[in-house]
């Protein structure tokens, strides 16, 4: 059993990335898995201030969502990043995060596989590379952590446009796997 941290970085609600996600996890807890879930939608994730006492300390001295959120991941073994994507990037709550996971930098940390979910109203085989790109960019910074998957679903952009696309069930047997 490997626990599992999935975060959806939608602030909208049942958004085509956060069906995604879902899908995940209900493939993830059927093979038996301890699953989180944490939406960023209502949470407060200030920008990180580049102030590296973290790194001394290993807890940002902003206290906000973010705080617990980095705890959690440093804990899980396997991290699951769903989001939505904006001008070919990642949504900026979820980069916003991801800046503010730098105390996890320096010390141990959990987590070794990472998997990417995407959705876009755009369909062209690169619109999730900007996106991925991103996430491998944090994911190369703990060497123990890797890519092990990434799902896309294009052509989407109403709520819950994604039903009955491919990516759905890809993301469910992704999650079967883990």
């Amino acid at each position: 059993m490997k626990k599992v941290l999935i975060i959806s970085a939608s602030l909208r609600s049942s958004s085509n990335s956060d069906v995604l996600a879902q899908a995940f996890m209900k493939g993830a807890q059927e093979a038996g898995n301890k699953v989180m879930y944490e939406s960023l939608a209502g949470k407060k994730i200030d920008y990180c201030i580049g102030c590296m006492a973290c790194h001394k300390t290993g807890t940002c001295v902003l206290k906000d969502d973010a705080v617990e959120l980095a705890e959690k991941m440093k804990t899980a073994d396997v991290i699951v990043f769903a989001t939505p994507v904006y001008f070919f990037g990642m949504s900026g709550k979820m980069k916003t995060l991801l800046d503010r996971t730098n105390p996890l930098y320096s010390y141990p940390y959990d987590f070794r596989d990472i998997y990417v979910l995407c959705t876009a109203a755009e369909n062209e085989e690169d619109t999730p590379v900007g996106t991925v790109n991103g996430i491998q960019g944090w994911i190369d910074c703990f060497e123990q952590a890797q890519l092990k998957g990434e799902v896309f679903a294009g052509g989407v952009s109403g709520q819950g446009e994604v039903a009955g696309h491919p990516a759905v069930a890809q993301a469910y047997e992704m999650g079967k796997k883990v």
